[in-house]
């Protein structure tokens, strides 16, 4: 009698695989180095926003929509590694938010953390729990999760801003909650300048215990950040990978001024250029002043003032200045730290 041959190994894989398939199991040796691979891999790409080129758009948009209609009038700076994500990395949001004269951005709330970091325009202003503040152009300014706010523009002129959120962050845990205001505004029940008073002096009131992982400090001028960046330079020399590096800090514990995304600022005076360097982190940059470039992986981006970069994690780059070069940026490496991810290589 004629012996019956034996299934091949991979069709008889292919058969368990499609028999469990049914049951909604599948085989981690298929996938595992996907899964878990050497160093990190990402969709994310390196990319550069030119304000010039974007500013028009925004503009128009200003005439073809309110901001009562848009509710927040943003555009969504996308990473071209992820369109259609509303992302621009992995674990972040981006957007240029614009308000005009006259114009009030209403209330709401949501378990989302924000950032603002003022770009262009004078005078208008954001209120968070109960606290207006004016907003000038560097300004840092926090909106953290779960708190009332709104933003108004009582000037004459266009303002617009950088928006940082840790949407992808708050969805991954499906935690998102949003709430609008009963109100077109919220009420203030503070007067402009006590959060910075309180708690941003260098004092603090006598048994003062912050209930939130935010700082207490909402705003942080650029004209302080300005200062402390620039005396850095008579102090001694750059670090040679990250230039005349700052953080912003919660002052109650010193640590990060928001849980989620780390907030950072530096100086490269003229003519310096950093060494490589790379960290696990993904982070978005803002120029604040000056000119520069930056190389990371193939690109080169040449960098002029409100030009908006950014890096993907574990991706080595290197920053030129040509002339005195401040730059803001936001990445997720609090969470990362906090959670023992991080790491870093300087070249």
């Amino acid at each position: 009698m004629a012996s019956v041959p034996k299934p091949s190994i991979g069709s008889e894989r292919q058969d368990l695989y499609r028999r469990m398939d049914k049951h909604n199991l599948a085989p981690l040796w298929e996938v595992l180095h996907n899964l878990i691979p050497n160093e990190p891999v990402t969709p994310c790409k390196p990319a550069l926003w030119k304000y010039r080129d974007a500013r028009p758009y925004l503009m128009e948009a200003g005439k073809l929509i309110t901001a009562k209609e848009a509710i927040r009038r943003v555009l969504i700076l996308e990473n071209p590694g992820l369109r259609g994500s509303s992302q621009i990395t992995n674990s972040l949001y981006a957007g240029l938010q614009l308000i005009m004269p006259g114009e009030i951005a209403r209330a709401h709330r949501h378990t989302q953390s924000a950032l603002r970091l003022i770009i262009e325009g004078n005078g208008a202003y954001t209120a968070v729990e109960g606290e207006k503040t004016i907003m000038q152009p560097g300004d840092f300014v926090i909106t953290p999760s779960w708190t009332w706010h709104h933003h108004g523009n009582d000037a004459s002129g266009p303002m617009v801003w950088l928006d940082g959120l840790d949407i992808p962050i708050v969805a991954l845990f499906n935690s998102t909650f949003r709430d609008d205001h009963e109100q077109t505004t919220a009420d203030i029940t503070r007067p402009t300048g006590d959060a910075l008073a309180r708690y941003g002096s260098g004092l603090l009131p006598v048994g003062y215990r912050n209930a939130s992982l935010n700082s207490p400090v909402f705003n942080y001028p650029y004209g302080r950040t300005r200062e402390a960046l620039h005396a850095l330079t008579h102090a001694g020399a750059p670090d040679p990978h990250a230039g005349h590096l700052m953080r912003y800090v919660n002052p109650i514990d010193g640590g990060w001024a928001m849980p989620t995304m780390a907030t950072m600022v530096r100086l490269l005076p003229a003519g310096f250029a950093t060494r490589a360097y790379r960290s696990s982190d993904s982070a978005v940059f803002l120029v604040l002043e000056g000119r520069g470039r930056v190389e990371v992986g193939s690109e080169v981006f040449d960098l002029a003032p409100r030009d908006i970069f950014v890096i993907p994690g574990w991706m080595s780059y290197t920053l030129r200045a040509t002339e005195d070069l401040v730059v803001f940026s936001y990445s997720d490496r609090v969470a990362q730290e906090k959670l023992g991810f991080f790491r870093e290589q300087r070249h």
